[in-house]
């Protein structure tokens, strides 16, 4: 089936969606289809090409392949893009025969983060993803060199051109992965200097378009960019985020997953991505609206298992309800009395106050009460735990003050030994250790004039 779209201006593609037989996924069909129009360039015509076997020589039929041409000619179409993805030979194969360039899926979505990275970072884990790929595929620029020949008198300028490409190409990996070695280094000492200062972490997460960024703006008042289009937001962006009962924690806004995502991919943003895994809590921002959206949820999970962030404590956001018939804002919990879920729109801010309270309750989970005293010559402590929130309660006792605090063990621990306090003396632990969720759904104590 050939469906033609209107003549328009700019680059046209013709889309091959591949399936297999008896199977019909609308939702991955139309994904692609958002993928193409993400990467700028208008759809001439689509073809279906539902097959029971991979084709060795075209991927599709041979039949399905004149298909293509002919739309190609009809259309005058730029380029051929499969929603699978494609050997080098296939690629040469169909280009000889369409008579224009072809690309497969892992292609276009690389095209799309070229498009898109804008930090210097971004734009160098685009560049490795690429040239990691374009490595591997070298011969089909130079078939007319006879490359496969070989045998006396037969070694020719073509198999030098490829040697030098690939030494070209092998030198300016490596001094990529060198300068993204330094960014890792100095990512890590940002993450250190961040733990030494007790500040927690949280980072979005979630398929392409699930409304992350709407989500991140409307926490932070960022102002990120926001489309509704796949992969709109590809560098991270950082924000600060106040939590009752916690000093304003780090909010990140990360890249978008998809289904299949490029491995390529995956290796080039694993700097990037380690934010994800080095986070205190992610928000698994979910489409509620999506047709497919426990595919989607199982797609996320998968990547997240890739990078080494299975372990994060993880709090699904269930984004978009006002797109839904009969969904109100509501707070789940798990088993264990944890938020587990929150259904939120981002768009009119419902549900909002119910997720900032989930957050809160996720960062305070590990927290206990103590009484600390402190002497008149501890206000500085005094003021900081005031400033984080921790402060539960306070009285005055002669010269000194008496507070009741909702605190981290070695967090009260290194507090109390930089400003020069004996900890065993000035700290009383409290048995009630969990009023800290209480109290800090309520919101800390406000600090009396000193």
């Amino acid at each position: 089936m050939i469906d033609v779209a209107p003549q328009d201006k700019g680059e046209r593609a013709i889309i091959v969606q591949v399936q297999d037989s008896g199977q019909d996924d609308a939702e991955q069909r139309a994904e692609f289809k958002d993928l193409v129009g993400a990467a700028g360039v208008a759809v001439a015509a689509t073809i279906d090409a539902p097959q029971k076997v991979p084709h060795a020589r075209f991927l599709i039929g041979s039949g399905k392949a004149e298909q293509v041409r002919d739309a190609v000619s009809a259309t005058q179409a730029d380029v051929v893009v499969v929603n699978q993805s494609l050997t080098p030979a296939q690629v040469r194969n169909l280009e000889r025969l369409v008579g224009c360039r072809v690309i497969d899926r892992i292609d276009l979505i690389l095209d799309i983060f070229a498009q898109r990275a804008s930090s210097f970072e971004g734009k160098l884990q685009v560049e490795l993803a690429q040239l990691e790929r374009m490595s591997t595929r070298l011969v089909r620029g130079w078939t007319h060199l006879e490359r496969q020949k070989g045998g006396i008198g037969l070694r020719g300028p073509g198999e030098t051109q490829l040697e030098t490409d690939r030494r070209l190409i092998g030198r300016r990996i490596r001094q990529i992965h060198e300068r993204l070695d330094r960014v890792r280094r100095q990512r890590e000492d940002t993450t250190r200097a961040r733990r030494l200062a007790h500040v927690a972490t949280v980072s979005l997460v979630g398929y392409t378009n699930a409304g992350k960024s709407t989500l991140f703006n409307a926490l932070t008042g960022a102002g990120a960019y926001v489309a509704d289009q796949l992969f709109a937001t590809l560098d991270t962006t950082s924000r600060r985020f106040h939590v009752p009962g916690e000093r304003p924690v780090l909010l990140s806004d990360t890249v978008g997953f998809i289904r299949e995502l490029p491995h390529e991919l995956i290796a080039a943003f694993h700097a990037t991505l380690e934010e994800t895994r080095e986070a205190d809590l992610l928000l698994h921002v979910i489409d509620a609206s999506a047709s497919d959206r426990e595919q989607r949820m199982q797609d996320v999970r998968e990547v997240l298992q890739q990078i080494g962030a299975a372990a994060v404590p993880l709090l699904e956001v269930y984004n978009k309800i006002d797109r839904c018939e009969g969904l109100a804002p509501a707070l789940e919990r798990d088993g264990q009395g944890l938020p587990a879920a929150v259904w939120i729109s981002a768009v009119t801010g419902s549900g909002l106050p119910l997720l900032a309270a989930a957050i809160a309750e996720h960062m305070n989970r590990h927290k206990s009460q103590f009484r600390i005293r402190l002497p008149a010559s501890a206000g500085r402590l005094r003021a900081r735990l005031y400033e984080i929130g921790a402060v539960v309660t306070e009285v005055t006792d002669a010269n000194d003050s008496v507070l009741v605090v909702a605190i981290d063990a070695a967090r009260l621990k290194a507090m109390c030994v930089a400003a020069g306090l004996s900890v065993s003396d000035a700290v009383e632990p409290l048995e009630h250790a969990n009023a800290s969720v209480q109290r800090a759904e309520a919101g800390p104590v406000a600090a009396p004039n000193a």
